[in-house]
């Protein structure tokens, strides 16, 4: 597995074990609590990722679990203060939030693209991989996935795919333009969050 895409794993697993705490810190659970919505914030969109590629999760054949709970346990120390019931609003939430589904929409695209998906199939991949972590801690504490409210959430994912499938047909896919991707997206998602942009609704 190239470094680069291990690289956007570890990112994407430290990213969202701190936005995985910060929910469970607002929604006053224990430490249990605290650790499994990290560690499914953290670890399930990739779990569900190599699910579908009938791989061996990574998740589960390397040191992730154990870097997760590091991390965990580190930021409930640093960041404990948290227990707003807007933190979801808290820059700290979003920017960690906001690299982790970057992170792992790259890492779910670029899987998707070498093992030959069509443009469908690498959308969807990068979506799942993006969002099936947090989708399921959400479900956990029982309230409505971010990704169905959320400004601006979801789409930052699809847009990633997108431009990851493009650069893969226009044979420009590599380190270099997949970093000015994930820095553009980072970008678009703040921008969204600060202006408060949201995706028309039919109601």
């Amino acid at each position: 597995m190239p470094e680069f895409f291990i690289f956007a794993d570890i990112i994407g697993i430290i990213a969202f074990s701190i936005s995985g705490f910060l929910i469970a810190i607002k929604n006053e659970l224990d430490i249990l609590g605290i650790l499994i919505a990290s560690a499914l914030t953290a670890l399930g969109g990739g779990i569900i990722r190599d699910a579908i590629l009938s791989s061996a999760p990574f998740a589960f054949t390397s040191l992730y679990p154990a870097l997760t709970l590091l991390v965990t346990i580190l930021i409930a120390y640093i960041f404990r203060v948290y227990k707003k019931p807007s933190i979801e609003r808290k820059w700290i939430f979003v920017v960690s939030d906001t690299i982790g589904l970057v992170a792992f929409s790259i890492t779910g695209a670029i899987l998707a693209i070498h093992a030959g998906y069509n443009f469908f199939g690498i959308i969807i991949l990068s979506f799942i991989t993006a969002i099936g972590g947090g989708v399921t801690r959400d479900v956990m504490i029982n309230q409505v996935p971010s990704v169905l409210i959320s400004d601006f959430y979801g789409s930052i994912a699809v847009i990633v795919a997108l431009a990851l499938a493009t650069l893969e047909i226009l044979h420009m896919l590599n380190e270099v333009t997949i970093g000015a991707v994930a820095f553009a997206s980072v970008i678009l998602r703040l921008i969204a969050f600060k202006r408060g942009w949201h995706l028309p609704k039919l109601t």
